[in-house]
């Protein structure tokens, strides 16, 4: 339980970034370069923005400082971005449920599932220093 509030938060933080810089790829970067490499340049900005919130959630949030507790911080994050990812998908681009996790570039959509793992490993990751 000690674990889902800073679960939430850091979610959040990384949902809120991610969501704005997906307005701004799809308005603005898409229609110059390209679905694919549009989202390739914005992954290095959203893996500064995880590094940023697991960082600042750790501190925020320091108990417990167990690796179990860092994990289920990630784990839960992970599980409520899959949630936000098919709302949007569902609520605002009109996909189904299986389009939202199928229809993905294969090099772009590659780089995403890695930044997932990432993602849900940074608040252990940035604990280990």
């Amino acid at each position: 339980m000690q674990a889902l509030k800073p679960g939430f938060v850091y979610f959040l933080l990384v949902f809120g970034t991610g969501f704005v810089l997906g307005a701004v790829r799809v308005l603005l970067i898409v229609p110059l370069v390209g679905h694919r490499t549009a989202e390739l340049l914005e992954m290095p900005l959203m893996l500064i923005a995880t590094v940023l919130a697991a960082r600042w959630t750790i501190r925020r949030f320091p108990e417990p400082r167990t690796s179990a507790a860092r994990l289920a911080i990630g784990g839960i994050a992970l599980g409520l971005m899959l949630v936000g990812e098919l709302a949007v998908g569902i609520g605002l681009r009109g996909m189904t449920a299986a389009e939202v996790i199928l229809n993905r570039d294969l090099v772009s959509g590659t780089a995403y599932y890695v930044s997932l793992f990432l993602f849900a490993a940074m608040p252990w990751l940035v604990s280990r220093r």
